[in-house]
């Protein structure tokens, strides 16, 4: 009895404190407003719709008239409701220490709340609080770059006070990356209260801190427009639009989800709709699909061959259409059968010669290779300002050691020359690379603008070049768009801009020593089909823009993603992107 009498007089004497200065005074947290996320113009991607949540009085005895009466008068109000959920969610938080009324319905819309509003205010068991609930107007077509908010979990709750009192959380996208300025800041009321728990007295009031909004570079138009066009051609991909400064102005991941399914919590069958999808549409391609490169790594594999040996690039290469290894008799194709003969860099580039990068690969090897595409931003982070962004790989030898416990051989080096073999990038990446080869700056893609109200700085790194080397190589895209023998000539030569860029096929399938004859992408099946690639910038003698296009399985990038390429040059052009004044002339 003595222990007791300690343990309740002194030990507990803390806990008995709070509680009887909770039967006098009572906080109450208040929510702040989530930020809205807008388009570089004004027009709402995420926006707060307004509604009210329904709370009931604790202590109500289960079977009671009083909580009978409550449970009909909602029914009667809202026939969707599950009153068994509703009782069960009452009953687990109905206990004698709790005070506060406890929620029992998150989000009425404002409309239908107007019409019960009359005679559910007049119960005093029910108290009604305003709302508001996350919609995203545009739905799919911006959803991997927006992400979603959704019910916030234990995990979420113990690291973020507002996530605990809102209980919602941004989850994906720029919502999860943006979260902790999107939720505001908590404000609260102190009241004092009667006995019976009635507010008579506000005693202090801290407004929240919210409607902190998020402005982005992108143009919602133009994202709709790319994302139509996908559905168009029926085929499944990721396209980005980029400033050569690093901001995303357009990132199109195909085919995507409606967000507002996982604001209130998505169902069962909706959930194993999405992830049963081949076509994967919950994943987000821009940052999380990796993809060999295929032929649009040649430029960055020439200039990593001159970074690691200085005037390499000056010397031609003969192509005969395949080349072999020592005494090996394994032939490493060029896509052209018969070759191309006597090739130079600008001609490896315009014509995609495949053997030109296998002779230059085993010159410099593949560590100065990987060592070197790395600071150009392949196979790292790009460092965007969306969640969980793949590294992609560009293999060397010590990866290879760490990865499989094997030793690296050469006909490794040879086709991850033309970005074959364990080479996978971003698409992201890839833009962002192309934007170094035009300007000579290592950029940070962004997609977010101004941050509540304040403008973002990124880094831009400046990497020099060997002049001939790179002018060479700009030379070979201009080429690739412009020539007739250029791979994309055929899509992209005829613009208001003049266009520079490569293309790239990107093989998903090995082909065997023994076949003579290819079989054409139409005549393979589906998932055999290589990805085609398109990479350029615009305008050629004063880049502005670049257009990165993928489509998956789509065969060859000249003509599957060209035309898409070019259709979003023509959408720039028509909206006045491009600077006026500085609309370049062809090269010669």
């Amino acid at each position: 009895m003595i222990i007791r009498l300690y343990h309740i007089s002194i030990k507990s004497n803390y806990y008995y404190e709070e509680l009887a200065k909770e039967n006098i005074e009572r906080k109450e947290h208040l929510k702040p407003v989530r930020g809205e996320i807008t388009d570089v113009n004004g027009k709402l991607l995420a926006m707060n719709q307004i509604g009210f949540s329904i709370s009931v009085m604790p202590h109500l005895k289960e079977g009671s008239g009083r909580l009978k009466a409550v449970g009909e008068a909602l029914s009667e109000s809202f026939p969707d409701l599950n009153l068994t959920v509703l009782y069960k969610v009452y009953k687990k938080h109905s206990s004698p220490y709790n005070h506060k009324f406890i929620k029992v319905v998150d989000f009425i819309p404002y409309p239908d709340m107007m019409k019960a509003y009359p005679k559910l205010s007049q119960l005093p068991e029910i108290r009604i609080e305003a709302e508001t609930k996350r919609y995203y107007p545009y739905g799919k077509y911006v959803a991997h770059v927006i992400g979603y908010t959704g019910r916030s979990n234990k995990k979420e709750n113990a690291k973020d006070e507002v996530v605990d009192v809102v209980g919602k959380v941004g989850k994906s996208g720029l919502e999860r990356y943006y979260n902790n300025v999107l939720e505001g800041e908590l404000g609260y009321v102190v009241n004092k209260v009667t006995a019976t728990n009635k507010a008579i007295e506000v005693l202090e009031k801290v407004p929240p801190k919210d409607n902190r909004n998020l402005t982005l570079n992108i143009d919602i138009e133009l994202q709709q427009m790319i994302y139509e066009y996908f559905a168009k051609m029926k085929e499944t991909g990721v396209a980005v639009v980029m400033r050569t400064t690093g901001e995303v102005i357009a990132a199109v991941s195909y085919p995507a989800y409606d967000p507002n399914l996982f604001v209130g919590g998505i169902s069962s069958k909706e959930w194993r709709k999405l992830q049963e999808d081949l076509d994967h549409p919950f994943t987000n391609k821009i940052t999380h699909g990796t993809y060999p490169p295929g032929s649009t790594i040649k430029m960055g594999m020439a200039l990593a061959f001159d970074k690691a040996v200085p005037g390499i690039l000056e010397h031609p290469e003969y192509c005969k259409g395949y080349m072999t290894i020592g005494k090996s008799k394994h032939k490493f194709r060029c896509w052209k059968k018969y070759g191309h003969g006597t090739v130079p860099i600008r001609k490896a580039i315009r014509e995609s010669c495949d053997v030109f990068f296998y002779n230059k690969s085993l010159k410099v090897g593949i560590d100065a290779m990987a060592k070197n595409l790395h600071s150009f931003g392949l196979g790292v982070k790009t460092g965007v300002d969306l969640p969980r962004e793949y590294n992609g790989v560009i293999p060397d030898k010590a990866w290879k050691m760490r990865r499989y416990k094997q030793p690296w051989f050469k006909g490794e080096t040879v086709i991850a020359a033309i970005g074959q073999g364990y080479d996978s990038v971003t698409p992201l990446q890839v833009a962002r690379y192309t934007a170094l080869v035009a300007t000579g700056n290592l950029v940070t893609p962004h997609i977010a603008k101004t941050v509540d109200g304040k403008p973002l700085k990124y880094e831009i790194k400046k990497i020099s070049f060997n002049p001939f080397a790179i002018s060479q190589i700009r030379h070979g895209m201009y080429d690739v768009c412009n020539s007739k023998k250029g791979t994309a000539y055929r899509a992209l030569h005829d613009l208001p801009i003049v266009v520079a860029g490569k293309t790239g096929t990107s093989q998903v399938t090995s082909i065997s020593q023994s076949t003579v004859h290819r079989l054409k992408e139409s005549q393979l099946a589906y998932y055999h089909r290589s990805h085609a690639w398109i990479t350029t910038y615009a305008p050629y003698e004063d880049p502005q823009f670049v257009v990165t296009v993928l489509v998956e399985h789509g065969g060859h990038g000249g003509s599957t993603s060209g035309p898409m390429a070019a259709e979003i040059y023509r959408w720039l052009h028509t909206h006045h992107y491009f600077k006026e004044s500085e609309t370049p002339k062809k090269a010669h």
